[in-house]
Parts: C-alpha cells; structure tokens; sequence
C-alpha cells in the first residue's frame, strides 16, 4: 500500500504526527476515522497523487501518531487540538492555505480546523457524517442503537477501554462488518494494519478520549459558532445504504452550518474510500 509514498513524522506542538505523502500538485490533506489509520484512503490516494501533493496522516491518538496525556475535561483530544496538529504538520511541509478531506472522526476535525483556520483553507469534503451537534441534539432510539459506540465509548473510569481491551479483533471485526456494506472492500491487509494499531491499549485509550472530548468539550466549541456559517465551499459525500444516508438530510444539515454546499451519495456503507473507491475519487476530482 502507498506505493511511491514517502513517509515522515512531523513533531507538533505536544505530539508527534505519523504521516505519507506523495506528488507535485496543490496540497491535499486526508484525515481517516474511527477506528481506522490513514489506511483508509489506499485505494484513491495514489490516483489523488497524481494531480495534487497528497499528505495522509494518522490522527493524534491513532495508528502510529503519539497519543498525548489527557485531562478532565479531554482536552487534548478536542477536534480544536486535533485540528491544530494538521494545520501545523501542513505548515511544516511547507503549506500556508490547502484542501482537506475527512471521514468520520476526521471529517469532525475538518470541521473545527475550517471553523478555527478558515485562511488556510481552501475547500473541505467531508464523508459520511453530519454535523455533531445535530446527530446528538436528534438523539433517538434508532440512533443510539445504531450509534451505540457513542455513549458506550464516553463512560468513565476505563470500562470501555477494558472490555475492548479484552479482545479487540473481534470488537474491530464487529465494527467494520456492521458499518461497511460490501463484502471484501476492507481487504485483509489493510484490516491488518487497522488491527495492528488498535491492539495498542494506549490507541484503545486515546480513541475513548477523542469521543469523550466530542461529548463535552467539542459540543461547547459548536456552540460558541451556531449561526456562523462557513464560507468556504464544502462538499459532503455519504454511502446510500448507511444510517447518515437513512437518518439525515444531509446536505440539509451541512447548510445549517455552511453557505457553499453540495455533494451526493455514493454506492455502499460508511467506508467511502474502500467500498466505492472509483465514485468517492470522482466527486473528489470534480469538487477540488
């Protein structure tokens, strides 16, 4: 994977960013999700490299990045110090203003690093989620059943960290057959690697920090902005058989918070960069 891709580690202001980059066009910045690495955009980075200087890092907390303490309120793991990271790795290459695209917990630290750095921004995608505020603030039954990781994830005093703990592989499996819709899109090599870094108990740890933070402290940065919207065009993609594609308009919801929105579904689940590679690349290519 990453064929022709050169790897570094960039150290920020607390912690360090595992990343791969590769190509000569304008800079693309790729941010994965839960409970992923930058593996995720294996299929489509190559393709991506070919007009852009594509930058893939793994999320402080995740894959190989460094997973800082953290405090009592999460702090560290905020999308606010999430988004920080980037902005700084992107300005160590060498880039002051470029694109980025997020999945899942990435597309949510997109989201703060527009919010909180909209001059170096150029254009956002995000994929497969709606904003936080609205996906807690409509919390019903079917979400918290189909999202039940959100609240289970959030509880104190280690309890997720133990029971995952306790076999990870099978939690890992359980999530990605649950969430993905096409048999064999996560190929064993790359779901090796997923279950390589999520079998760290510190990954384990700081993933539970990431949504704790997104059940306080982010909530609270989202507050301070309602009713400012984001200027800077925004393309939102979400799988067709989903539970985003089921439960939100969600185009509609990326308009509550930003006044240049388009975007479409694509074929399968939650994981847009492998299952439908060849669309989620095309809307990219076109948006960008």
């Amino acid at each position: 994977m990453f064929e022709g891709f050169e790897s570094k580690r960039i150290k920020t202001r607390d912690t360090e960013i595992n990343l791969k980059m590769a190509g000569n066009g304008p800079p693309l910045l790729l941010l994965h999700g839960y409970p992923q690495t930058h593996v995720i955009w294996h299929k489509i980075a190559p393709k991506l490299a070919e007009k852009f200087t594509v930058v893939v890092t793994d999320l402080r907390g995740y894959g190989d990045s460094g997973k800082p303490d953290s405090d009592a309120e999460h702090s560290p793991y905020s999308k606010r110090a999430m988004a920080a990271d980037q902005v700084e790795v992107m300005s160590a290459l060498g880039f002051e203003r470029f694109s980025v695209v997020g999945h899942d917990r990435g597309g949510r630290v997109a989201h703060r690093m527009v919010r909180d750095y909209s001059d170096r921004i150029q254009k956002i995608a995000i994929l497969d989620i709606a904003p936080t505020a609205t996906m807690y603030g409509a919390t019903d039954k079917k979400f918290a059943t189909a999202y039940y990781h959100w609240f289970f994830l959030i509880q104190p005093n280690g309890l997720p960290e133990h029971m995952i703990g306790c076999d990870p592989e099978f939690y890992l499996s359980r999530k990605m057959a649950a969430w993905g819709k096409a048999n064999g899109a996560i190929t064993d090599e790359a779901f090796a690697e997923y279950l390589r870094c999520f079998s760290d108990p510190a990954t384990i740890h700081a993933t539970c920090e990431d949504y704790r933070a997104a059940a306080g402290i982010d909530l609270e940065h989202d507050a301070a902005n309602a009713g400012e919207k984001i200027s800077n065009p925004l393309l939102a993609l979400w799988g067709q058989e989903g539970f985003v594609a089921k439960a939100y308009d969600v185009l509609e919801t990326w308009r509550g918070v930003a006044s240049d929105v388009s975007g479409h579904a694509v074929p399968g689940g939650h994981f847009l960069p492998e299952e439908a590679p060849d669309e989620t690349l095309q809307a990219l290519l076109e948006f960008l």
